[in-house]
């Protein structure tokens, strides 16, 4: 895309300075919104955006926060900063080079919520992004976007950086409002859900910082300029975080359902290859390690929520782990699950003993003392935690398993011969 509305720091350099910022459009849409607009105007024209959100499940943001009871004060909103996931690297990004924008969009979502606090929850490893958050924070604050009475307007908004202790679990939306209330970060059952008691029991709306980030231009310049980019049910732009075998990784803003796996990991512009020389494509990781593994025969797969989902992965956070010929997807699949085993809450008995015993028979694969019984055993397991776990954390970490016994049995089978 000829310009970025997300990744604005490779169009515009030192745009993280708030003077730079200001000059380029910064904290206009904060302005227009609460000057000349209704905090519902605001979600009708985000509704109308078609933006989705980002961190993952891809809910329409305006529905999300019209969710929130008109008549139940206070209210707040989280945005979640715990970017957790093996292979994103997105949020960092946005707040290490461009955190203004979150600030803003995070501002304009308390708006239209009515809501006087923020609370950013940054992961526990985000150390010095945060510092450059709260940075910006401070900046917003001296110039009076953030405070009391901004703008004049009588509207009162409040933000708080927040770091975690580093769990993964802390990325699901519920298990981070335990967190910041000093609680141990589990996640709650719903419902109720965050919309009527999220934070301290308050109605709360909890959006991704990549969400938020593109706020202010939807705000700027209309729901009509949004949904001209993407696709009708896809619109927008999306950042997908390009990873594993490739030849240029890095964070690449494209167009919903305008290129596909192909040009992401190919493309002149994007990834340009596969790292190693003569290798092939082995398999594609659309959302990190949580992910349902792709074959090089979805390669022409558009990157879009509802084509993803068409090959039964999903796009989420298009965290793009590219595994070519090289891999041992094994060993690939065991490190994954050490992972989710590592970062499992414990609050759930299918979680809590399934990924420890889907690791002990991946130990076994990979000592050589594995049996074909045992490719079985790991299937079984993982298909006995489907659908029965109390959060989705259970239910990605079996994606990964389930697809590569699908794609690659016989690589299984040979670990057990070797």
């Amino acid at each position: 895309m000829a310009q970025h509305i997300l990744l604005r720091d490779l169009d515009i350099p030192d745009i993280g300075k708030l003077d730079v910022y200001l000059e380029h459009g910064g904290y206009k849409a904060l302005r227009k919104a609460l000057t000349a607009m209704k905090p519902e105007q605001v979600i009708d024209v985000v509704k109308a955006s078609g933006l989705r959100g980002r961190g993952g499940a891809g809910f329409p943001t305006g529905v999300k926060w019209s969710f929130i009871p008109k008549d139940i004060f206070p209210r707040y909103v989280t945005v979640n900063a715990d970017e957790s996931e093996p292979g994103t690297f997105k949020d960092r990004q946005i707040i290490e080079k461009n955190a203004h924008q979150l600030v803003e969009g995070a501002a304009l979502c308390a708006y239209a919520v009515r809501a006087e606090k923020v609370y950013i929850y940054c992961r526990g490893e985000f150390a010095q992004p945060a510092r450059t958050l709260q940075a910006a924070v401070d900046a917003a604050y001296h110039a009076g976007y953030l405070g009391q009475n901004v703008f004049g307007s009588g509207v009162n908004i409040d933000i708080t950086v927040h770091l975690g202790a580093g769990a993964y679990i802390c990325g699901e939306e519920t298990a981070l409002l335990d967190s910041l209330e000093g609680k141990i970060g589990q996640p709650r059952l719903r419902p109720p859900f965050p919309a009527t008691a999220g934070l301290y029991s308050k109605p709360t709306v909890v959006n991704n910082v990549e969400t938020l980030a593109n706020v202010p231009f939807i705000i700027s310049n209309g729901a009509d300029a949004y949904t001209k980019l993407g696709t009708e049910k896809s619109p927008g732009t999306k950042i997908a975080c390009l990873s594993g075998h490739v030849n240029r990784p890095g964070n690449y803003e494209f167009e919903l359902g305008k290129i596909t796996f192909r040009d992401l990991i190919f493309g002149a512009e994007y990834g340009r290859g596969l790292l190693h020389d003569g290798a092939t494509l082995k398999a594609i990781m659309p959302s990190g390690a949580s992910s349902v593994l792709l074959g090089a025969d979805k390669l022409d797969t558009p990157l879009d929520y509802e084509s993803v989902a068409a090959t039964g992965s999903m796009l989420g956070s298009a965290s793009v782990i590219v595994l070519d010929s090289t891999t041992d997807i094994v060993w690939a699949m065991y490190k994954a699950i050490r992972f989710f085993k590592h970062e499992s809450c414990g609050k759930c008995t299918p979680c809590r003993e399934g990924t420890f015993w889907m690791l002990r028979v991946y130990e076994r694969l990979m000592d050589g003392k594995g049996t074909r019984a045992d490719i079985d055993l790991l299937d079984g397991v993982a298909e006995q935690m489907q659908n029965k776990c109390f959060c989705l954390l259970g239910e990605f970490s079996i994606a990964p398993v389930m697809s590569s016994i699908k794609l690659f049995r016989d690589e299984y089978v040979a670990k057990v011969r070797g």
